[in-house]
């Protein structure tokens, strides 16, 4: 991370674009691709090692705090914490989806308000400086749904590295987790080093 210092505002600057206008929000999806793209390429864990904004947040306020948080659980760190959090967040995705397909068919009404963990409203006015025209309703709805998984998971973080350590959010990530995954089913799939030089 001492490489890449400056990314925890790439984090502020989601959030603030968001409320300049909601549609910036769609802009999470590059989080969520590029981690996935990077894991494919290196067949390690680029993203989370040197380039996730929201682990540099949580690192340059870490090192800001006096008092130190306790240690990491081990629940989050071999347990089954993070396999609860990668289902719960993977339902939360299949809900965005489903739902915004949903309202591009007129099926249901737009959700136009954030949602913390998804399901519970925050019924406050959404500031916008700039309002966008033309723009269908089921994108707009997609925005809040995006903006809302990305401001759950950054409170969450931002709680945890208060109360533990400053990247014990990073233990029981989605993306940390499905990144364990792959590395370890590539692993099994290639053969080692010793049994490469014997087939030659």
């Amino acid at each position: 991370m001492k490489n890449h210092k400056y990314l925890y505002l790439i984090t502020l600057a989601f959030f603030g674009l968001s409320f300049v206008n909601i549609h910036f929000a769609i802009l999470g999806v590059i989080c969520m691709v590029i981690p996935m793209v990077l894991l494919q390429r290196d067949k390690k864990k680029t993203w989370c090692q040197g380039y996730c904004p929201r682990s540099n947040l949580y690192m340059t306020l870490g090192k800001k705090r006096k008092k130190k948080g306790k240690v990491t659980p081990m629940s989050f760190i071999k347990g089954n914490v993070k396999n609860v959090v990668l289902i719960y967040f993977g339902i939360s995705l299949f809900i965005s989806l489903m739902s915004t397909l949903q309202v591009a068919l007129g099926n249901m009404a737009p959700m136009l308000i954030p949602r913390f963990l998804i399901i519970l409203p925050i019924p406050v006015a959404f500031p916008q400086l700039i309002t966008l025209s033309g723009i269908p309703v089921w994108i707009t709805h997609f925005a809040f749904r995006m903006f809302s998984m990305m401001m759950t998971t950054t409170l969450i973080g931002l709680s945890l590295s208060y109360l533990y350590k400053p990247r014990t959010w990073c233990t029981i990530c989605p993306v940390n987790t499905i990144s364990d995954i792959y590395i370890m089913e590539n692993r099994k799939r290639s053969p080692g080093p010793s049994i490469q030089r014997k087939a030659s």
